[in-house]
């Protein structure tokens, strides 16, 4: 009786303090990456990125049969900061031809930690990316990523096929982090397709 008599006399005020206690306020909506405009966003290092346009993402190399790449994570706010040159989910294709050397330059501006490698496109459906395709098509630690700064690697696409450049920090891929690699047979030249645009040919080689 005295434990009835307890509850009947506390529960009204039980009852108020779950009505009149606040909800917990709803996590802030994350963002990351620069806007359209160009201007720097959640402290992306904007030096890292100083005088690269799009003219540079694609270039002959110095000698015969080569070709340079700059891919640079989170350009814009395209997905989210989830982008490579300012396209995702596949939305711009490098096109290279089949026994050419490839020498990518990777940049991360952004304080969010991401990582490039090449990988076949089933491979995009997974959480974790596995190694990669080609001997050499990733950067150091790309299970883990880096942030504010730059890697570089070359490999030989020797292996003609559909390929994607991904990020291999887990779970990024599968939500779009990643372009498209076509290495071509048939192909005579690099080019690449950006978003609707028509294919560019690569431009000149770089003076020594």
């Amino acid at each position: 009786m005295l434990r009835l008599s307890f509850i009947l006399f506390f529960a009204p005020a039980l009852i108020q303090a779950q009505e009149t206690t606040p909800a917990p306020a709803p996590a802030a909506e994350h963002h990351h990456g620069a806007g359209a405009t160009g201007v720097s966003s959640a402290g992306r290092k904007m030096e890292l990125v100083k005088g690269i346009t799009e003219a540079d993402f694609l270039r002959l190399g110095s000698q015969p049969n080569s070709v340079e790449l700059i891919v640079v994570a989170v350009w814009n706010d395209e997905n989210y900061g989830m982008n490579f040159n300012g396209y995702a989910k596949g939305n711009a294709t490098y096109t290279i031809p089949k026994g050419w050397s490839v020498r990518v330059k990777y940049i991360n501006p952004s304080p969010i930690p991401h990582s490039l490698l090449v990988v076949e496109k089933d491979s995009l459906r997974k959480i974790q990316m596995p190694g990669p395709y080609f001997k050499g098509a990733a950067v150091p630690d790309f299970l883990t990523g880096l942030a504010y700064g730059t890697s570089t690697f070359t490999f030989i696409a020797d292996e003609a096929g559909d390929f994607a450049l991904a990020c291999g920090f887990p779970a990024h891929a599968i939500n779009g982090h990643w372009i498209a690699l076509e290495i071509s047979d048939t192909a005579k030249a690099p080019t690449l397709k950006l978003g609707t645009a028509e294919a560019k040919p690569a431009s000149p080689a770089k003076a020594e």
